[in-house]
This record gives C-alpha cells, structure tokens and sequence, in this order.
C-alpha cells in the first residue's frame, strides 16, 4: 500500500474503488464529464493542486485525455503530477462490452499495473516526484518529436517503448518523459527508437 499526503483524481467511482487497493490517499472521483460542471469540485481540485500538489490518474483514451486537459487548465500554476496507464485491450468484468475505444480503464488494470505506472511517475510513500534533468521543447525539436514532418509517427514509437498512451500530444508527452527519464535516458532512447545513430 502506498501511502501519499497528495489527493488522486479519478474519473469514476469504480476506478476509486479499484485503486483504494494500492494507494493510502484521499481519491477525488471527477464523475466523468460531470467535472465540467461541478464548480464546488473544480474549487476542491483547484485548492489541493495549489497546496500540495494533485495526482491525476485517468483512463488512456480521448475522454481520459480530454478530463485531464481539463484538470491542468482548472489548477492553472498548480502542482500535477500525471500518472498514465498502459493502453491495454479488454473490458472491465462488471461491463458487457469494452470501451468505445477497447482499451481497459484504470478499474480494470492490476494492482502490479497501477503501483508500476505511479511508481514510473516518481509517486513515492512521501509523495514526492524525483526531480530529473530537464527535457526541453527544444529537445523534443531535436530529436524530431515535434515540429517536424513525422513527429507525430517519431512520438508513438518511443511512447510505444515506453509503454505510454500512443495519443499524446508533444506536450503531454514533454511532461511524461521528464517524470520518468533523465536527459541522458531520453537521448539514448529517441536514438535507439528512431535509429538516428551518431547524428545527434
């Protein structure tokens, strides 16, 4: 069990009870969409992200994206931590057929699963993130990962390395690979992934 003082947000009720199993933390469920309506729940998140910070674990498709999209706006200067799943084909038991776009949701990935995507995101019994050499937009410039021709296909093959969600964008991307790679961990992977040898 792994005890944190920074709230977790989640979409759903079902994901709140899967992931009472793993973590000791206060778990705030965003009912869905219904985030973007609930003023009094945006505050709470707004006012936890502005103290000590807020974790944000959704489901690895386009509503999940959209949800955390939201949160990051909501928290504006405030402190985030995003924890990703692996996009993962199946349906949860309790559903009669899979998700519009056939990924499991956090109430369907293992316990090992969930303790292995916070614990590659720097979430630790003392709720802290590590703090690693920082990758820049610029490097992600460099390496082809953004503002290039095929930077969009250059993304999915070290997020697929990565085991992360293939969606994301540069910037999501930019924060995820910084939680979880040092500089010099990113380089050598973006070579090994693009085959780009000794050219950078």
């Amino acid at each position: 069990m792994i005890k944190l003082k920074m709230p977790i947000i989640v979409e759903g009720k079902y994901d709140k009870i899967t992931l009472e199993n793993v973590v000791d933390a206060l778990i705030i469920p965003t009912n869905g969409f219904s985030i973007f309506k609930d003023k009094e729940k945006c505050e709470l998140i707004r006012t936890f992200a502005g103290r000590d910070g807020i974790i944000v674990l959704t489901d690895s498709d386009s509503a999940g994206n959209m949800i955390r999209s939201y949160i990051k706006n909501i928290v504006g200067d405030g402190k985030i931590i995003n924890v990703y799943i692996p996009q993962l084909i199946g349906k949860e038991k309790r559903k009669s057929t899979p998700s519009k776009e056939g990924f499991l949701g956090v109430e369907g990935i293992s316990k090992a699963e969930l303790q292995n995507a916070l614990e590659r995101s720097g979430v630790t019994n003392v709720a802290e993130v590590e703090n690693k050499s920082p990758i820049t937009k610029t490097d992600m410039f460099l390496y082809g990962l953004s503002g290039t021709q095929n930077a969009s296909e250059n993304r999915k093959k070290v997020l697929e390395k990565l085991d992360l969600p293939l969606n994301l964008s540069s910037n999501a991307m930019l924060d995820v690979i910084n939680a979880l790679l040092t500089k010099k961990e990113f380089e050598e992977m973006a070579k090994e992934c693009l085959n780009l040898g000794d050219k950078n």
